[in-house]
């Protein structure tokens, strides 16, 4: 007979508002993490500080905020108006309290939950906020959001504005270390946002003249097919252009923050593209046709914005203000006359884009009997498919939660993917199994996705042969060996995004697990290594004459052990996209005909390794 667990009265409990946040950090900022992905909570926590500051710029107060980190502390300066001298104890300490709230204030601000700072206080393990208004300055300093000084109000010669300094607890972030290829993106997105602001981070000066057009030369990888079309309104503004490349890229943006993961702001914009740049040429094109190789920006300013989460990674109002019209049918009226009056006004644009249009409908049309085909041959596959082992949940899901931590691993060979699928999480991880070297696509059509069975069925795992609104699996990780063919396979797969499915890679959607070279351990203990300096110091550390194994390959690590790797500590370098990568040449150079030069490379480059 079972025990009857107690349930009474002691059961009930009461939590302040900043051990909530430090109970549950992930309703407020997401996933933790160290700082080794740009979503990472560390970074949240700077842009709900920069937030603020961004808000007093859009509301026309100060010109630069000024920002250091060093050694992971923070400190962000900005020259508004600063917060009430009375209130700095409040607005950074009590929640669901700030002048967000007073719409005349704020009226298109991001944070309007009175959460952001005061997250960033409970999950500090020291925060300082510094206000200075008018000739005076209050200070108050926190541990865990609790007040540890709070001197009275005192006299300055500071410019107005607000100071605000912080350590992220490490009780809460595990040896975390703020990266700059994570952070100098958020600052030139927010500077591309707010033409006329400056930045100044750690020494270098981020601003922009030209707003979104910024943006999408600073994010372009191949060279536009006509000059970016600029349109700019009373609270929108949008850029667009095509370059040649498959798929669709978006940056969307509401009052400054980035929906990564879009809404009904971007909804609108795609659909009312389509259909103005279908009723301009007045010919019954298929959207996906118009929409091939587009590379679009579209920011616009909400009252009262709602999102789907603290995080705002995704826009839920219908509404642009209490009182203004839906935010469709305000996007939809700005394209329809905007773009319209462009291209009637730019006929070498319209027709560069008609021919553009034009190319893409012929080579749908060309592959549609092959498409139709592998369609159905991918789906009846999927019903029996032994190349995937899937997952019970789906990024798709997510319907508010947060299934970030959704993936797949792309493995060669039966053991390597046996060994993964013993031993991962099957709610979040699934498993696709590649049988030797895949197809190497540079310089083919999308014609080969369908014909190929590897790539078709991989296609249809991920869902993604529409675009990434059904992508299944928030992270595509490729899990090879570490060898020369399992570098191969590496760059052909990549190369097979490259080609294909772009924004798969400028999206942060595909990494490479990381997996030990070395195991060195002794009765007592066991240490897995990813480096030889790693492996010396394990060395050092379990001396004397420790026993090394080296790992050759994934299929050699057993299943008891792969689940170390792909757990809670997974190692996962990400797949990174730039401008300077010039990705046509890059592909050309590495997976082109080009052999002798890239043998010439090779020798010219070489590094011999010692064996172990």
């Amino acid at each position: 007979m079972e025990q009857e667990v107690k349930y009474d009265e002691s059961n009930i409990k009461s939590l302040e508002w900043w051990e909530h946040i430090r109970l549950r950090p992930g309703m407020y900022i997401g996933k933790l993490g160290d700082g080794s992905y740009p979503d990472d909570g560390i970074y949240v926590l700077l842009k709900e500080v920069l937030d603020n500051s961004i808000d007093e710029y859009m509301m026309g107060n100060g010109k630069s905020i000024d920002i250091t980190i060093d050694e992971g502390v923070v400190t962000v300066r900005d020259y508004g108006r600063g917060i009430p001298l009375g209130s700095v104890v409040d607005a950074t300490s009590k929640m669901n309290t700030g002048g967000k709230y007073d719409s005349e204030s704020f009226k298109k601000s991001v944070g309007m939950n009175g959460v952001g700072v005061k997250a960033v206080n409970a999950l500090s393990s020291c925060m300082l906020v510094q206000s200075f208004r008018n000739g005076e300055t209050k200070a108050v300093e926190y541990s865990r959001a609790h007040i540890t000084e709070n001197p009275p109000v005192t006299a300055s010669n500071e410019p107005n504005g607000t100071l605000i300094n912080f350590i992220p607890d490490e009780e809460i972030f595990k040896d975390y270390h703020f990266q700059d290829k994570y952070v100098e993106p958020l600052l030139k997105n927010y500077v591309f946002l707010n033409a006329g602001l400056t930045i100044n981070y750690n020494g270098k000066k981020f601003f922009s003249k030209n707003g979104l057009e910024d943006l999408l030369n600073e994010n372009m990888t191949s060279e536009p097919l006509y000059p970016i079309i600029h349109l700019q309104g009373s609270d929108i503004e949008v850029a667009i252009t095509h370059v040649n490349q498959y798929g669709e890229e978006y940056y969307s943006f509401v009052n400054g923050q980035y929906t990564t993961q879009g809404g009904t702001h971007l909804s609108a914009f795609k659909e009312t593209i389509s259909r103005v740049i279908k009723e301009y040429y007045n010919k019954n094109f298929e959207y996906s046709d118009i929409r091939m190789g587009i590379m679009a920006a579209i920011a616009i300013k909400v009252q009262e914005p709602v999102f789907e989460s603290q995080t705002k990674t995704k826009l839920g109002s219908k509404d642009i203000g209490p009182e203004g019209p839906t935010v469709g049918k305000f996007i939809g009226d700005f394209i329809k006359k905007e773009l319209d009056n462009f291209l009637h006004k730019n006929p070498e644009t319209s027709d560069i884009l008609l021919k553009k249009i034009t190319d893409s409908e012929k080579e749908r049309k060309a592959i549609a009997g092959v498409t139709k085909l592998a369609k159905e041959r991918a789906k009846k596959a999927n019903l029996h498919n032994k190349k995937l082992r899937d997952c019970r949940l789906h990024y798709t899901d997510a319907k508010g939660e947060n299934l970030d931590d959704t993936c797949i691993f792309i493995t060669e060979g039966d053991s390597a993917s046996g060994s993964i699928t013993q031993s991962r999480n099957p709610n979040y991880q699934a498993v696709f199994s590649l049988r030797g070297k895949p197809l190497n696509t540079f310089g083919l059509t999308k014609k080969i996705v369908y014909e190929n069975e590897e790539f078709n069925l991989l296609q249809a795992a991920l869902d993604i042969e529409t675009g990434l609104e059904t992508l299944r699996y928030n992270k595509v990780i490729i899990a090879t060996d570490a060898d020369v063919d399992g570098m191969h396979i590496r760059l052909l797969i990549i190369t097979f995004f490259l080609q294909f499915f772009p924004d798969l890679i400028k999206n942060n959607h595909v990494f490479i697990l990381q997996t030990p070279l070395f195991r060195v351990r002794n009765k007592k203990e066991t240490i897995y290594c990813y480096s030889e300096d790693e492996r010396i110091k394990a060395v050092e550390k379990l001396s004397p004459n420790p026993e090394i194994t080296r790992f050759k390959g994934l299929g050699e690590i057993s299943p008891a052990e792969f689940k170390y790797f792909i757990g809670n500590d997974i190692r996962l370098d990400p797949v990174t996209m730039k401008k300077s990568d010039a990705v046509k040449e890059m592909l050309e150079f590495y997976m082109g005909k080009n052999t002798m030069e890239r043998q010439n490379f090779i020798i010219n480059n070489l590094v011999v390794e010692e064996d172990i």
